[in-house]
């Protein structure tokens, strides 16, 4: 895919990162592309919602992230409004979704500009709630303490019909999960929870995780839910600390909404969308959280070795018993052509886990990089 016009999301607080920048920035030059920094900020300044940064950009179609996977869902809620890929240069410490090191990104860009490169596409969410969303004064500071600004509420979709009873269509496009969660520590959130339509269970919990394939590694995994592979396609439903004896995650099918109701005597309740607070529901508020028809496009550019690094990302150890065996092998490929029968299954070749082993070389950092005074991401 030629690029046109890119878009750069940079974690201001990494030296590497800003130093990658102005790799890119170089790149555009030379090939007379043009690049524009967006989601920047300062502590006193706000925000852009995602259409308005997207604006702002010229309509890029591909963004390029900086940084960890917190600086690669910047970019991501940006790109995912236009149909745009995403790059993500890893620079965080236990990310998922960015793809080269920093110092490939010159021949990464290349290979996307000349078509080298492949797009693995996926899935997201999106929502409706029963009102726009709000974030009342003062709690914004209150939650985000030490961090940079929030995100407008999000807006609403021309879609929306008033009146209809199926509330209104917020601009939502989210990569890892939506989450509603309590406000108050002495005070868990009350919340009756709809699979398809249908009442699952009333909750009293601290929070509800519905995420997607790829955010099953996130929030929903520390909370314990499972591990889906990104290609999957399905909606993941994870309580938090629920005062029940059921406390198991559900996965349901990516067209099977899951709505969430807050009950008349529950506290407030927050909802956060890929990590970022987006607005508070008061009890009898509802949100309706199901499959978006956008996808999000990832650049890839060799086939992702997800449990590998899945093993590495959460340093998984071997059972203490088989020591004696000696450490196994990273890949269980035979060297002869896959056979017939297993040939539409997605196994990597000798030649494929041969690149997937090899490590990216580590980007010096020039001792002259500077960091810039806007506040930084959080990876």
């Amino acid at each position: 895919m030629p690029v046109s016009r890119l878009g750069l999301v940079v974690h201001q607080g990494r030296p590497l990162a800003v130093q990658a920048a102005e790799v890119v920035r170089d790149w555009c030059r030379r090939h007379d592309i043009g690049c524009t920094d967006i989601d920047v900020w300062k502590q006193h300044e706000g925000r852009r919602g995602g259409m308005d940064e997207l604006h702002h950009a010229g309509n890029p179609d591909l963004v390029v992230t900086l940084g960890g996977d917190g600086t690669f869902l910047r970019g991501a809620r940006i790109a995912a409004k236009n149909d745009a890929a995403v790059l993500g240069v890893d620079l965080g410490k236990v990310g998922f979704l960015t793809e080269v090191a920093c110092s490939d990104v010159e021949e990464a860009l290349e290979a996307v500009h000349h078509g080298g490169a492949t797009i693995e596409e996926r899935m997201t969410l999106t929502m409706r709630a029963s009102r726009p969303l709000e974030i009342p004064t003062g709690i914004d500071a209150l939650l985000r303490y030490g961090h940079g600004p929030a995100l407008p509420p999000p807006s609403v979709r021309p879609e929306t019909v008033e009146g209809d009873g199926w509330g209104v269509a917020l601009d939502v496009t989210a990569l890892n999960d939506v989450v509603l969660e309590k406000l108050a520590r002495d005070h868990q959130v009350s919340i009756g929870v709809y699979l398809a339509g249908r009442l699952l269970a009333s909750y009293s919990a601290d929070a509800l995780i519905v995420a997607t394939p790829t955010g099953s590694t996130a929030y929903s995994f520390a909370a314990g839910g499972p591990v889906l592979s990104p290609n999957l396609e399905a909606v993941v439903f994870t309580p938090v600390a629920p005062h029940m004896t059921f406390n198991r995650t559900v996965v349901a099918a990516p067209d099977e909404p899951v709505a969430l109701r807050v009950l008349p005597h529950s506290g407030q309740a927050a909802v956060s969308i890929d990590g970022q607070l987006r607005g508070i529901l008061d009890p009898g508020d509802w949100i309706g959280v199901y499959g978006s028809v956008r996808r999000l496009r990832l650049v890839r550019l060799r086939p992702t070795d997800f449990y590998g690094r899945l093993r590495d990302r959460f340093r998984l150890t071997d059972a203490p018993a088989t020591g004696i065996d000696g450490e196994s092998d990273r890949f269980w490929v035979p060297d002869s052509p896959v056979p017939a029968d297993l040939a539409h299954l997605r196994i990597p070749t000798a030649r494929t886990a041969a690149e997937e082993t090899a490590r990216p070389v580590p980007c010096p950092v020039s001792p002259t990089a500077g960091t810039p005074a806007e506040a930084p991401a959080a990876d």
